[in-house]
């Protein structure tokens, strides 16, 4: 077999087939021939479409690790150790892992293709072991899978309840409802037991363990099942209730504070928590506000930013969330193409000296901007923000992605233009962008240190803080209408690419804003639209 230029032999199985195209006749069949599958049967790497001989493998040179100095966030102890736990890696939510990822030597791909049409693997953890734990969203509900981090082979695999929003799709014709569907276990963490918490389409929180059975073979075992109905309406979408008259309030995002309690947001504003121990929920609503990021949690609060409003919630002796302070924004006048919604499209970072701030974006018209504030209690509220500052062009900036936040500074990338895996078919690409923020040591404002022109359409990128590289999923335009997908590291001091391999054509490599993770042993795991994407070092 010849393989692609610049591709080690083996790395890619299978042969070149047709570009993917999401058309919801192909949906709707997919769908049904999906309910009669065997649970491994579709295990296959994701198939390149045609072009993959015509753009360059590799583009740079290795770097070398350097490592950035600096604490990490503090180890929260209800949550695997950083790094491993979350979409975010951690509590603070700083898209930083403590692993080296790869330097470019000879850097090798693999793939593996959850399911005939969608699978993408978003939120990646890993066990004490370096096993990946990952929840993959196909037409029938998600799956969520424990998978061998060197070969991605499935070892155990539970099946989701599907989403309202995948019925809605299919039935509909509206694919639009799943791309902007950010509920039923997308945002799940590992816990400081090595077990996933995550909450379903049913409005239910679950906490799954895995183990291995006698005869060798792996299962997952719910250990918990809490029912938030209660407290949550529910009169969903689904095959047996195609229109109903009722409200659905999808949980979005689950996470613990510091006392144990498991604190949980809705799209439409509801914050709650769960008392583990007694099974008893609490919650209260965000009137007229949507809530459709994850949330970040430190030792003395939880961070949650809804369409409106940046919160700084805790609990009081019963578990209801109480506000400790509220900041508005420029929410702008409508949702950007780029955004889930009409808001910040960032989960809050905790970042500084003992989590002294908090940032998030704007959804400001011309520009959008980053903003950091100050987490104290006793702040007045004309002091609580330190910086407003703009970034990238005008008419066109959004995220919808987290910050990376590590010691004082800031990484922001540019989502403007991106929709779902169409926006980018046949050569296109996004105005991109990339830009470094520090706050000042003093406090007193922030400053620009760089910006890059990587055109990055929708990951939420990562930062190995021990080699010092910056991890995007990069697109560039084509002249000849061929979508190839990158890997591509660029240095956290200076801003500049050091280097890029490929990946993949065609939108079953589209990245449709699932992170980039690091693992322990050095690999960076992409989630795409058909699966998952693994690139390491070679030799």
């Amino acid at each position: 077999m010849t393989t692609p230029r610049g591709t080690p032999r083996g790395t890619l199985r299978g042969t070149p087939r047709g570009r993917v195209r999401v058309l919801a006749p192909i949906a709707a069949v997919s769908a049904t021939a999906l309910a009669f599958a065997t649970p491994f049967a579709l295990a296959d790497e994701i198939p390149l479409a045609p072009g993959h001989r015509l753009v360059d493998h590799y583009d740079g040179a290795p770097a070398t690790a350097r490592p950035v100095p600096g604490q990490g966030p503090a180890q929260h102890p209800y949550l695997a150790p950083n790094g491993r736990s979350g979409m975010h890696a951690d509590g603070a939510g700083s898209g930083t892992h403590p692993f080296p990822g790869p330097l470019g030597r000879d850097p090798r791909v693999s793939s593996e293709k959850t399911a005939a049409l969608g699978g993408e693997c978003a939120t990646v953890t890993f066990d004490a072991a370096g096993r990946i734990l990952t929840v993959c969203g196909t037409l029938e509900g998600f799956l969520l899978k424990l998978m061998d981090p060197r070969t991605l082979d499935t070892l155990a695999e539970r099946r989701l309840p599907q989403r309202s929003s995948t019925v809605e799709a299919i039935t509909r014709l509206d694919f639009e409802k799943i791309f902007k569907d950010t509920s039923g276990g997308a945002y799940f963490y590992l816990d400081h037991r090595d077990r996933v918490v995550l909450a379903d389409s049913r409005q239910h929180i679950l906490r799954i363990a895995h183990r291995q059975k006698t005869d060798g073979d792996w299962e997952f075992v719910v250990e918990d099942d809490w029912d938030l109905t209660s407290l949550v309406p529910h009169d969903c979408v689904g095959w047996t209730n195609l229109f109903p008259s009722g409200v659905c309030d999808p949980v979005t995002s689950v996470m613990p504070d510091w006392d144990g309690r498991i604190w949980w947001v809705t799209r439409l504003g509801r914050v709650g928590t769960l008392d583990p121990k007694t099974g008893a929920p609490r919650s209260v609503r965000l009137d007229g506000e949507e809530i459709q990021n994850s949330f970040s949690v430190a030792e003395d609060g939880v961070s949650i930013v809804s369409d409106h409003a940046l919160y700084s919630f805790r609990a009081d002796a019963d578990g209801t969330p109480r506000i400790v302070w509220r900041q508005t924004y420029d929410r702008g006048s409508g949702t950007k193409p780029g955004s889930v919604n009409q808001g910040s499209g960032t989960t809050p970072d905790l970042f500084g000296a003992g989590a002294t701030y908090v940032a998030i974006t704007d959804n400001a018209d011309d520009r959008m901007n980053v903003l950091v504030y100050r987490r104290g209690d006793g702040v007045p509220d004309a002091e609580r923000l330190v910086c407003k500052v703009p970034v990238f062009g005008s008419g066109a900036s959004t995220t919808d992605n987290s910050l990376i936040s590590w010691g004082d500074s800031l990484v922001v990338e540019n989502n403007y233009g991106y929709e779902n895996p169409t926006s980018l078919t046949f050569g296109r690409s996004v105005v991109g962008g990339v830009t470094r923020i520090d706050v000042r040591p003093d406090g007193s404002g922030c400053d620009t240190v760089w910006e890059s022109d990587v055109r990055s359409p929708s990951t939420v990128p990562k930062l190995s803080t021990a080699n010092g590289l910056l991890y995007f999923y990069e697109k560039e335009p084509h002249r000849l209408g061929i979508d190839a997908w990158y890997l591509t590291a660029v240095d956290f001091r200076t801003g500049r690419r050091a280097w890029k391999r490929f990946t993949g054509t065609g939108p079953a490599y589209d990245n449709n804003w699932a992170p980039i993770t690091l693992g322990p042993d050095g690999t960076a795991y992409v989630g795409v639209f058909n699966g998952i994407v693994a690139v390491r070092d070679g030799g």
